[in-house]
């Protein structure tokens, strides 16, 4: 008799192991716009991925018209790779369509926009991140928020409630 299998909380349905995700970004941000971006990544850097050793919590994408760069990920170390290590707060070019990158670069010269990652994860063995258009919060848009999900949740208990009876 074959043992059932666990789920990973790390995969998805569709073959995706997620790596690195930003929480904060929707409590920080106005997520605008996604787009899904190709990783150029060197040496040592993709074994560390597969480690799951990364954070980009105070990463953000620097959008140019040729080319949209990663800015302060940090990869962490690979630690057999020896002298042949990479930085861990190095930039790495992301892959966009071109369409995409003007898009994104004429965006971000508006006022109050940025594009910052929501998540890198591996896609069929490809290093992929996720990307947003975000416009910051102000304090009374982040309170807003918090009492849109708390009269969220009192009226999901309340249907809960009556249902019950």
């Amino acid at each position: 008799m074959a043992k059932p299998q666990k789920k990973s909380d790390k995969k998805e349905k569709s073959g995706e192991l997620i790596v690195a995700q930003n929480r904060s970004a929707s409590y920080h941000y106005h997520l605008l716009e996604r787009y899904e971006a190709g990783m150029v990544l060197h040496g040592t850097e993709v074994k560390a991925l597969r480690e799951g050793k990364a954070n980009i919590r105070d990463a953000y994408v620097d959008v140019e018209v040729n080319a949209a760069w990663l800015e302060n990920a940090h990869i962490a170390q690979y630690m057999p790779g020896g002298p042949w290590n990479h930085e861990p707060l190095g930039r790495r070019k992301l892959l966009l369509h071109k369409g995409e990158l003007r898009k994104l670069a004429g965006h971000t010269q508006a006022k109050g926009l940025t594009v910052i990652p929501l998540r890198i994860y591996f896609r069929n063995g490809i290093a992929k991140c996720e990307i947003a258009l975000a416009k910051g919060k102000k304090d009374y848009d982040r309170r807003q928020d918090a009492r849109d999900r708390e009269a969220r949740r009192e009226a999901e208990e309340a249907l809960y409630r009556s249902r019950r009876r």
